[in-house]
């Protein structure tokens, strides 16, 4: 047990503890005894602050979502032109599944993967708050005059889409890791394929 460990609170530890379990073996396939003995206390311990493996796997998930909602407020707090604050966005996201990439393969896991005997759960909300905070940042830069008017909800799912891509794929194939994948589609999406003059005479015909 390291230092750090120790010094973690038994609430702490626990939460850690069911995150590694539920992220590596899934759901149903985890025991409380799994749970205390990864994080060094005993059951009591955890009935106390959960109550139950539900109760801990839905305080995760809980915790997940309140860390979901600080990154996202920082990003529609902060100024700027569209793009700059999408990318924002994307580092923010990137930066916090590195930190927690137990807690992202667990969500992951649940959301995409066979099924884990897991309680019912509102996984859908993370999707929800992605999609509602890129659809503000695209109506801020609309009222600007920054961009065209189209469907709010297809720049949200557009940019989302790209996002997504890139953790799957790093998710699934961390040997093509690329950091900086997601900033260039959002660049390539922004800005578009066509050349402006191409743009220009397909305009007049």
């Amino acid at each position: 047990m390291t230092k750090k460990h120790e010094e973690a609170s038994p609430r702490e530890r626990l939460l850690r503890a069911g995150i590694a379990l539920f992220a590596k073996r899934g759901y149903a396939d985890t025991s409380v005894r799994e749970i205390v003995d990864h994080a060094g206390v005993t059951k009591p311990v955890l009935y106390y602050y959960f109550e139950s493996k539900e109760g801990i796997f839905r305080a995760i998930l809980d915790w997940a979502a309140e860390q979901q909602e600080v990154v996202l407020s920082a990003v529609l707090e902060r100024p700027g032109p569209v793009l700059d604050r999408f990318i924002h966005l994307y580092r923010h996201i990137y930066n916090g599944v590195r930190q927690d990439q137990a807690v992202f393969k667990m969500i992951h896991n649940l959301m995409f993967g066979p099924p884990q005997g897991a309680p019912p759960y509102d996984l859908e909300q993370y999707l929800q708050r992605l999609v509602d905070a890129i659809k503000a940042i695209y109506l801020e830069g609309l009222a600007r005059g920054e961009v065209k008017e189209t469907d709010p909800e297809e720049v949200a799912f557009l940019v989302l889409g790209l996002i997504a891509f890139c953790f799957h794929l790093d998710h699934a194939n961390p040997e093509s890791l690329d950091s900086e994948r997601a900033e260039r589609l959002l660049h390539l999406a922004f800005w578009g394929l066509v050349q402006k003059t191409t743009s220009n005479q397909a305009e007049a015909t």
